[in-house]
């Protein structure tokens, strides 16, 4: 018999972090489920569903969207995916957020990625972008061959809004002011497992490790209460048969 425990994570990290590059690392190297509420969000707004629509009234208006809104709508994502393990990223963001997915799965651990927001700056503000094309240039590990100039066309490079440096300062203490009770929420029930590093393939390893250890006693876990299931109903059975 082969005992699979469903394996059900968050993963945690500011803008520029690497979240995305680890995040897409883990579910191919663990077989998890990958759930991004950004990309929830966007279909949801492309859509015109109705909690759609109220997003984007929200967005639009400069208005934060309700905590029961976004809770509903991830939750109900989730609900989805009921047989698989996954690895939920974007979500939650606020501590009724995190109190809403609590009551409604077992959350195994909670992946922080701490990067210093000095790095990340770095990241985010050296990032150049071809509109047309959508390639991304960094000036400092992958910068055009000709500075401000697209390799393939030779069209300009643009900078994204957001990744102007005024505008990554904003967007990161934002995250930090909204995010830091939700890992102190994560933390006081002991599933806050942070990793610190500038580089993200020098994180990976360690987030690679942990994991690796956690789903193996998991699903040592399983089997070993799977197998007192059996003992169980093996006992009762004799039990029976000698009465």
């Amino acid at each position: 018999m082969v005992v699979r425990a469903l394996f059900r994570a968050v993963i945690m990290g500011p803008p520029g972090s690497g979240k995305g590059t680890v995040s897409n690392r883990i579910t191919k190297t663990f077989g998890l489920a990958h759930l991004s509420s950004g990309d929830v969000l966007r279909v949801n707004i492309t859509a015109k569903t109705e909690i759609g629509l109220l997003m984007k009234s929200c967005i639009d208006q400069g208005q934060l969207v309700p905590d029961d809104v976004i809770s509903r709508l991830i939750l109900g994502e989730l609900r989805n995916l009921e047989q698989s393990g996954w690895l939920l990223d974007g979500f939650p963001r606020t501590v009724p957020q995190a109190e809403a997915l609590d009551a409604a799965f077992r959350i195994d651990t909670v992946i922080n990625l701490d990067v210093p927001f000095q790095t990340i700056q770095e990241r985010l503000t050296s990032r150049w972008v071809h509109l047309p094309s959508g390639r991304v240039y960094n000036t400092s590990f992958n910068p055009p061959k000709v500075p401000g100039l697209d390799d393939v066309t030779g069209e300009p490079l643009v900078q994204r809004n957001d990744d102007a440096p005024e505008t990554v300062a904003r967007r990161l203490k934002a995250y930090e002011n909204q995010t830091q009770p939700v890992l102190e929420f994560y933390r006081s029930k002991g599933l806050l497992e942070t990793f610190t590093g500038t580089e993200t393939n020098k994180i990976w390893p360690h987030v690679h490790a942990f994991l690796s250890r956690k789903l193996n006693s998991g699903i040592h876990k399983a089997r070993l209460k799977e197998s007192l299931k059996e003992w169980a109903r093996t006992g009762r059975s004799l039990y029976r048969a000698k009465n």
